[in-house]
């Protein structure tokens, strides 16, 4: 664990923001590209990001919405969704084909706005087919080569969110598969620098060091800003110095993941 810590910068963490939607998007306003983090299931946390882009759009800001909750090849019918029904968020969630994995009640309000006010809707992720078939390539075969320490810091993070029961194994091409979305997210939303692009995504994928922003072209990069909003004790693994600003909310209510990963794993089950 130590040789992959040491890959993140030895700078001190970053203040708190308060968690309120006049903070956030003081936080987000003037920057070119934010990738603003979240742990998936907090309905607190999507509530809190909605309301902050809904300042921000009462200020003037014009954004796209870049959605990791979306495959890249849906694009098309995304598009063909909101000339054909302009506001139906439903409709246009069965076209993008939305994978059921997603709580998609708590993405509803993020499409709506983006239909309310004629924002770019992008769909940003690699598919899960996509990132397996990366994921099995020898490593050999990995382009570009990486830096040193950077795909352990991915398969620590990926065995801590697994309660350390993968196999070591199963942790490299894991890890190559989130590089690849990384990668993947990176080059759906740098076009949009120009007007503006706000990357809905996990955590993970928001992080500085290891994370979307590592991809984006520099001068991309340096219109960016990383927002993460954790939880206090809960289900984020991710250490505050890893974005350049944060806001600590509560943690959802949930079962003990780790119980379900033990009855999957255990031998013989």
């Amino acid at each position: 664990m130590a040789s992959a810590l040491a890959w993140h910068c030895a700078a001190a963490a970053p203040s708190a923001l308060p968690a309120s939607p006049e903070a956030l998007a003081a936080a987000m306003q003037g920057h070119a590209v934010v990738l603003l983090g979240e742990v998936h299931d907090n309905p607190a946390q999507h509530a809190l990001r909605v309301a902050a882009l809904r300042v921000l759009v009462a200020r003037g800001a014009r954004p796209a919405l870049a959605f990791e909750q979306f495959d890249r090849e849906r694009q098309d019918a995304i598009d063909r969704a909101r000339r054909d029904r302009p506001r139906d968020v439903d409709y246009l969630i069965a076209q993008a084909q939305g994978a059921p994995g997603w709580q998609w009640e708590l993405y509803k309000p993020f499409i709506a706005l983006a239909l309310e006010y004629d924002l770019p809707i992008v769909a940003a992720n690699l598919s899960r087919a996509e990132a397996m078939k990366l994921a099995r390539a020898p490593q050999s075969d990995q382009r570009p080569p990486l830096p040193a320490g950077f795909l352990r810091v991915h398969e620590d993070a990926i065995a801590a969110g697994h309660c350390n029961l993968l196999p070591a194994d199963a942790l490299p091409g894991m890890a190559r598969a989130q590089i690849a979305r990384d990668r993947a997210l990176a080059q759906a939303i740098a076009p949009f620098a120009d007007r503006g692009v706000v990357l809905l995504t996990g955590n993970g994928h928001a992080r500085t060091d290891v994370g979307v922003a590592h991809w984006l072209p520099a001068d991309v990069r340096a219109k960016a800003i990383s927002i993460a909003l954790l939880e206090r004790g809960g289900a984020s693994d991710e250490p505050p110095s890893a974005f350049d600003t944060y806001i600590l909310t509560d943690a959802q209510p949930r079962p003990d993941p780790c119980a379900e990963l033990r009855k999957r794993f255990k031998p013989g089950s």
